[in-house]
Formats: structure tokens, C-alpha cells, sequence
């Protein structure tokens, strides 16, 4: 079962990542938007047509109206992707209305939306979901409309599933959605339980269960909203920390003083300020100081940090790099760290550059970048990082998929701790392996697998005699396999091959990636 569904994982994931972030959960959503309005017209759901219709109008073009002055007073690109899905999302969180305060009241919903990406920002990061904002503002001082989160309908619990899941699968959130659904819906059912004694009202858990998915908004809330990356902390245990914190908020609506509760997009922004909390130091700008070859197809960019940056050694960041006409895919990647957190205030990501009949606008960009040129990270994500205590390692990397190795052995070694590390290095050729010399400097047994046997290896180092890596080779050249943690950083292809042996590691992490 475990290597169906690695297969089946790495292959999803391999399609979606051709995908910008903006323009698939735009395609969601506009997916979503136009089931409801078909419903609408048969009557199963309560806004008019003409309610939704108006509605979204005027909030596409307040929304895209802010943001593009925004953006050229700030000269950035001007992204209408991310305007249209800050207005769906408003548009199954609002009343829709048909009348002018109604239609006003969204208006400056999506005003006030648009302009918190700007002034309620730190380093290129929100500090709160736009949508969520605009819709606690014009709701908590009743400025002509209000947050009805009409979504929460049976109707329409289904297309929010199968929606929501592309875009989870996509980000890779879907156990967070699973944590803040396990949360909301118990302390939703319990609260209804309590609440049905106290007013002497029937109560069925069997009734209140299913209610609770279906004709609430919890699954738009937690897979459109909750999962938003720039509202989120850079670790695991701190995401599920703000999805727990925001499933009791929303599941059990507080009330604050006799003027409103705290539910729904008021628990959300709650959830944000937490999170906020937690990636507060990760945001920092850097400075371009070198530019490498490090094998000929890949390159090594070294930068200077202007501020301080914390990261774990194995984490990536991501990196803007604003840039005119940018492609669907746009002005954001994410790199593995090839320093470790002992180099700072240096620090270095390395990436493909192969060459390509159509390479995307940012990766063009990123090449033209000179010394000088100071960029900015938005952030530093991911649990790839080395376990706790002196469980042994398996590190089974291909081609530039070895960086996030790179930082854990040269962190190893800068702090002088002993740890039982076995690499398994694939590559096309012998030329192909990038940092060779860092590597051969940690000490740790290599394995190495290319077709044409590289020149002078180290002592410690071996070559597979031109065998190719897959399931059978991984525990023929690792036979204590069963005792080690394996961590695998490549392409989908490689960690499905591997998935028959992985079943045997004593636990796996995989960091996929399909290029950009």
C-alpha cells in the first residue's frame, strides 16, 4: 500500500508542480464559483445569481483596482491571479447583495483586503489573511454587509472536498487540514452537546457529527484560507499549532463583550498572529555576492544576508526575484540551503541550469541577476531536517537534490557531532557531482551511482560500477537499511522507484521537487 501510494503521491505531485500556486487555486475557486451559481439558478443554494454575479464584480474590480496602484507605486508585477482569488474567496465568505449599501459594503471589503497585503506586511509576508481581514472589518463595525459564509452548505461540502484537496495535495497541507478538522469538529460537537443541555434541547451525535462538515464552513475555511503559505509558521509542529488554535476558536465561537464573537474569520486572524509569531526572524533581504558553476549544468549563488536569518540545517527558503511579465508560474521559488546556519551571514542555494528551449520568466530572471543585486526571502519552511538523538541516517540524493545534505553534513561537522550517515549520490555523469570537495571533507561514506566512473573518489567514497538506483540496489548497498531513517531529496520518478525498499527504513522523509 505504502509504495501505491508514494507512486501515486510523487506523480501528483510532478503535474501539479507546473502549476503556479495563484493560478491553480484560482482554478479551484473559479471551479467552485461557477458549481454555486449553478446551484443558485436551481434554487439549492440561498444567494441569487444575480447576487453572486454583482457581488464578485465588485469585488474583482475594487480588489484588482487596489492592487495594481499598489503594485506600481511599489513597482512590482501586477498579478491578477492573486486579485481573483482574494475575490472568490470574499465572495463565499460575504453576504452577496444586490443592493447599493450591500454592494458598497463589499466594496470596501475588498478595499480593505487588498490594502492589508501592503500595510499589514512584514518583508514581503502577510501578517493576515486579506480575505479573512476584509470580511472582520465591514462585519465587527457593520459596513453595509457582513460575513455570512454562505459555502457552508451540504450543496456544496463536496466541490469544497475535491476542490480543496487539489489545492492541499498541491502545498502539501493536507494533514494540517486533517488537524484542524479533527479539532473543529470536536469542539464543535461538543459544544453543541453542552449547549443543548443547557437550553434542554435533543441532542444527536450521530446528527451533530456530519453537520458539522457539511453545513459549516469549516472545510472552505481550513483548505483555502488556513492553508494560505504566507500566513503560515516555517515548521510542522507550529503549523499544526495554529491549526488547532484556530479550530477551537472557530468550533466554539467566543463572545467579546455584547458587541460580536470571535468565529470563523476572526479565529483565523487569530490563528495569523500566531503564526506571525513564529516566522517573525525568517524574513530578511540578501545580497548577491557570487555567482559558480559548481558542475556544468548546475550553478551556485552566494549572497550576503542584511539582517538576521534563523533556518535549520535540511530547510529552504523561498526567494523572490520581481521581474517584468512574469509567467503563470511567478515571481516566487523555493531552493534547498546549501550553507549551513554555522556559514551565516553567508549563505548559498544552488540550482539547474541546463539548458532549455523555454525556460520559465523566473528562471531567465535569476540568471541575469548580477553582484549586487539584493533580493528577498520570504521565508524559511520544511521539516527535512535530521532527527533528534543518534538514530543512523540514509541521505539518498540525485543531482542538485544533494544541497539540503550538503547544510546537514557541513552543520555536523562545524559543531563537532558524530552521527552514522550513509549518502547514496546519483547523477547522470561523474561531472555531475556538485560539491564533491564538501562533501568529501564531512567524512561520511558515499555511495555513488553515475554511468562513467568518476575520477580519483576519496577513500571513503565507492562507486555502484555503473548499476542503476532502484529498489533492489537501494538495500543490496545499504543492507542495514531497516535501522536507518532514510531521507530522499530528488525528482517523483526516483522516490517512487525506491518506494518497495523504503517500506523497510525505520521511517522516510522525502523532499521532492520538479524543477522550476
Amino acid at each position: 500500500m505504502i509504495t501505491a501510494f508514494l507512486a501515486m503521491r510523487q506523480r501528483v505531485l510532478a503535474v501539479l508542480g507546473g502549476i503556479s500556486m495563484y493560478r491553480l487555486v484560482l482554478f479551484a475557486l473559479a471551479g467552485l464559483a461557477a458549481i454555486a451559481l449553478g446551484l443558485s439558478l436551481a434554487g439549492l443554494v440561498g444567494p441569487s445569481a444575480g447576487e453572486i454575479l454583482a457581488s464578485f464584480a465588485v469585488l474583482a474590480l475594487s480588489i484588482s483596482a487596489v492592487d495594481a496602484a499598489a503594485q506600481r507605486v511599489l513597482r512590482l508585477p501586477w498579478r491578477i491571479e492573486s486579485s481573483l482569488v482574494t475575490a472568490l474567496i470574499l465572495l463565499f465568505v460575504l453576504q452577496p447583495s444586490l443592493t447599493p449599501a450591500g454592494l458598497g459594503g463589499t466594496a470596501l471589503a475588498g478595499v480593505l483586503a487588498s490594502l492589508s497585503k501592503y500595510l499589514i506586511a512584514w518583508r514581503g509576508r502577510h501578517i493576515l489573511n486579506p480575505a479573512a481581514f476584509g470580511a472582520a472589518v465591514v462585519t465587527v463595525f457593520g459596513l453595509g454587509t457582513f460575513s455570512a459564509w454562505w459555502v457552508g452548505t451540504p450543496w456544496l461540502a463536496l466541490s469544497v472536498v475535491l476542490s480543496g484537496l487539489i489545492v492541499l495535495w498541491r502545498t502539501e497541507k493536507v494533514r494540517l487540514m486533517l488537524v484542524f478538522l479533527l479539532v473543529v469538529v470536536v469542539v464543535s460537537v461538543v459544544r453543541q452537546a453542552v449547549q443543548s443541555q443547557e437550553f434542554g434541547i435533543p441532542f444527536s451525535a450521530g446528527e451533530a457529527l456530519p453537520a458539522a462538515l457539511t453545513q459549516t464552513p469549516y472545510l472552505f475555511l481550513g483548505a483555502f484560507m488556513l492553508s494560505e503559505p504566507l500566513t503560515l509558521p516555517p515548521r510542522r509542529w507550529q503549523q499544526y499549532s495554529v491549526a488547532a488554535l484556530v479550530g477551537v476558536l472557530a468550533g466554539w465561537p467566543i463572545a467579546v463583550g455584547s458587541l460580536f464573537t470571535l468565529g470563523q474569520e476572526r479565529a483565523l486572524l487569530i490563528g495569523n498572529l500566531l503564526a506571525f509569531a513564529f516566522a517573525l526572524r525568517s524574513s530578511v533581504r540578501l545580497v548577491l555576492t557570487e555567482r559558480t558553476f559548481v558542475t556544468p549544468t548546475a550553478q551556485e549563488l552566494t549572497f550576503r544576508t542584511k539582517g538576521r536569518l534563523r533556518f535549520v540545517a535540511g530547510q529552504y527558503l523561498e526567494l523572490e526575484v520581481p521581474h517584468r511579465n512574469p509567467d503563470a508560474r511567478g515571481t516566487r521559488r523555493e531552493f534547498s540551503i546549501v550553507s549551513a546556519p554555522a556559514d551565516l551571514p553567508t549563505l548559498r542555494i544552488a540550482y539547474k541550469d541546463g539548458d532549455q528551449k523555454h525556460p520559465s520568466s523566473y528562471k531567465r530572471a535569476l540568471k541575469a541577476a548580477e553582484p549586487g543585486a539584493v533580493l528577498a526571502v520570504t521565508g524559511t519552511w520544511g521539516d527535512f531536517v535530521l532527527p533528534r538523538g543518534r538514530t543512523p541516517v540514509l541521505m539518498v540524493a540525485a543531482g542538485i537534490g544533494v544541497t539540503p545534505f550538503v547544510s546537514q553534513l557541513r552543520q555536523l561537522q562545524a559543531t563537532g557531532a558524530e552521527r552514522d550517515v550513509v549518502l547514496i549520490y546519483v547523477a547522470s555523469e561523474a561531472a555531475e557531482l556538485a560539491f564533491r570537495d564538501e562533501l568529501a571533507a564531512t567524512g561520511v561514506r558515499t555511495i555513488v551511482f553515475t554511468r562513467d566512473e568518476p575520477a580519483e573518489l576519496p577513500a571513503h567514497w565507492a562507486w555502484a560500477q555503473g548499476a542503476r538506483l532502484d529498489a533492489e540496489a537501494l538495500q543490496r548497498v545499504v543492507p542495514d537499511l531497516a535501522a536507518r531513517h532514510a531521507y530522499i531529496s530528488g525528482p517523483p520518478r526516483l522516490i517512487a522507484d525506491l518506494a518497495p525498499a523504503l517500506q523497510k527504513a525505520r521511517a522516510v522523509t522525502t523532499d521532492a521537487f520538479a524543477g522550476y
